[in-house]
């Protein structure tokens, strides 16, 4: 979810260009898409609290919805893309290889955001195991994107990658938002769709990526029941 400058305003209880003069001069936190800033309701309400200026309750009350109207792994993950036979026989030919797939808006500088990526795993790999990994896992990255997305890079081959468990990776997920609560929220999610077995055993076959999302679909739905379906309904 994302707020107008004029609805920033609204719950700040301030004029609009006051809004936008804190932007540059007190450091409210401001995304900037097709020429408009926008604002997450969360960071909005920290930021707030920080600067000890009055903030009407209704915000948390939207930015609550908005965290149960956000997408499902899968509408991300159809958003952002599969991409199969990605090329790379070293993990950084692996990364650029799927930097240079990411649906990024035109200005995006791909040759920073992949700097970035191999900075965060010369720090310590962002391989989670058993063949998986999602570079800048414990950094979000943050980009000028209107919606958030996930990418999944399925691997020509599998490429050391330094995980905790010693398997060459042969799956990249990418968490791209312009918030650091949507970050985290859509981690979480993407986190329990990981543990499912079967979902880990079709990264392992490069299923078709209508079979990985269906699979997906199937585990998100027994998210609030905390049991997994192990096979798909006959």
């Amino acid at each position: 979810m994302r707020l107008t400058m004029r609805e920033a305003a609204s719950f700040l209880g301030v004029s609009e260009s006051v809004t936008e003069r804190w932007v540059e001069g007190r450091g409210l936190p401001a995304h900037r898409w097709d020429e408009r800033w926008y604002v997450n309701p969360v960071e909005l309400w920290e930021w707030a609290v920080e600067q000890g200026l009055p903030v009407s309750r209704a915000l948390l009350e939207d930015a609550a919805r908005g965290r149960d109207e956000s997408p499902s792994v899968s509408e991300l993950l159809r958003a952002g893309g599969i991409y199969h036979d990605v090329p790379g026989a070293t993990k950084t030919d692996a990364l650029r290889s799927f930097v240079a797939r990411l649906p990024l808006p035109p200005e995006q500088d791909r040759e920073f955001l992949l700097d970035v990526l191999e900075a965060r795993e010369a720090l310590s790999s962002t391989g989670i195991g058993d063949g998986i990994a999602i570079p800048h896992v414990r950094n979000p990255i943050l980009l000028h994107v209107d919606h958030p997305f996930v990418a999944l890079a399925l691997l020509r081959q599998p490429v050391t990658f330094g995980a905790v468990d010693g398997i060459p990776v042969h799956a990249l997920f990418m968490v791209i938002t312009s918030s650091v609560s949507d970050h985290l929220g859509i981690l979480a999610r993407l986190a329990f769709v990981l543990h499912d077995q079967e979902v880990r055993a079709l990264l392992r076959a490069r299923a078709p990526a209508e079979r990985i999302l269906e699979r997906v679909e199937i585990v998100e739905s027994t998210r609030h029941s905390g049991e997994y379906q192990t096979r798909r309904p006959t």
